[in-house]
């Protein structure tokens, strides 16, 4: 189809990119209408899963589980995910708090979002190795 290989990465990333950025934005209304704007649980929630989702899937390509075209893999993980986390609205929910005066929660909050995120990449990691071992047996 698309012949120029840099066209065709440019396209799976962007076709990832928006579905991405429209789950983080429709998820991230919901879950503030469920639990308010007292803390942001809207992007800890987001970063979080999507960690665990590129723990999961990563380790499923890498074990060689499932078969993933490269390509395929850009569209998930580069452009879905990477619009679905957000760095920096984890950075201005941070700065929003301390502006509030809410040093507490600003420090709890700015401490638990890498920790948990990093813990779900790893889950993620761990689920998709105990799925590949089964597989072998």
């Amino acid at each position: 189809m698309l012949q120029n290989s840099v066209l065709r990465i440019s396209v799976c990333i962007s076709l990832g990119a928006l579905p991405g950025a429209l789950s983080r934005y429709y998820l991230g209304l919901w879950f503030t209408q469920l639990f308010g704007q007292e803390f942001p649980y809207s992007t800890l929630i987001i970063n979080i899963s999507g960690c665990f989702v590129m723990g999961f899937l990563t380790m499923l390509a890498l074990g060689r589980l499932i078969a993933i075209h490269p390509e395929i893999r850009l569209l998930v993980t580069t452009g879905f995910l990477g619009s679905y986390t957000t760095f920096s609205t984890y950075e201005l929910d941070v700065v929003k708090l301390l502006q509030q005066n809410r040093l507490e929660l600003s420090f709890l909050y700015w401490l638990i979002s890498p920790l948990l995120s990093l813990l779900s990449l790893l889950l993620g990691n761990t689920i998709a190795k105990f799925i590949e071992r089964k597989k072998e047996y």
